[in-house]
């Protein structure tokens, strides 16, 4: 080797011994699941008429919430209908609410809601008793996966007045929004809270006929 080639190699020696060490990614956050239930959209009403309504107005609420579906714009079915996947977080303190008119407890703590008053103006249907109905069914799914994981839930009026199919009565929630009602329509809502120290994220996937809840805490 020539004195020419030993100093090339001397000086990429030392240029590597210099370089900086690649930045690595941060590190990600390990999901751990805490609760997981699976809820069909074919069984929550004997007749085919209301469960389709029923059906519909579930997949409409996580629309709004979701922000797919938008207030004062037309309700695209179509997309409505198609599987989804979607989710939210709620760090540690942070509290989910159903709708937006909350017990006082709960004002500064909530960050999340669905984002709907479940009324025809905004696209929920009627099966002939009442517009919306099949949003407590929802609401009586996530008190369940939610209650599972540990989370503090609170329901204060509980849904024993009619079944929620594949719900334990003590899971069930009554749901009511009349805008500038709050002293009615905050007592019945639905009001999860992180109680942990981590992240809690709350996974909703809609697979056709069934609604998949997962709850994870985040490492």
């Amino acid at each position: 080797m020539t004195i020419a080639s030993n100093l090339i190699s001397a000086a990429l020696t030392l240029f590597v011994a210099a370089s900086p060490a690649p930045e690595l990614p941060p590190t990600q956050p390990t999901p751990h699941v805490l609760a997981r239930e699976d809820f069909s959209l074919t069984d929550r009403y004997s007749n085919q008429f209301v469960n389709d309504v029923f059906a519909d107005n579930i997949l409409l609420t996580l629309s709004y919430m979701s922000g797919q579906s938008q207030v004062g714009q037309k309700v695209n079915w179509d997309t409505v209908h198609q599987p989804s996947e979607y989710h939210f977080i709620l760090q540690p303190g942070q509290s989910f609410a159903f709708h937006d008119q909350v017990l006082d407890e709960y004002k500064d703590s909530v960050v999340k809601t669905t984002g709907a008053d479940f009324s025809s103006d905004e696209g929920f249907k009627s099966d002939g008793y009442l517009v919306g109905d099949g949003v407590c069914h929802l609401a009586s799914f996530m008190n369940e996966v939610a209650t599972e994981a540990g989370l503090k839930v609170e329901a204060p009026t509980n849904h024993n007045f009619a079944k929620i199919e594949d719900v334990d009565k003590k899971y069930g929630t009554a749901i009511y929004y009349i805008a500038g009602e709050k002293s009615m329509s905050s007592k019945q809502n639905l009001y999860v809270t992180n109680t942990t120290d981590k992240p809690i994220a709350f996974l909703f996937n809609h697979k056709t006929d069934s609604l998949e809840i997962v709850v994870e805490d985040l490492n």
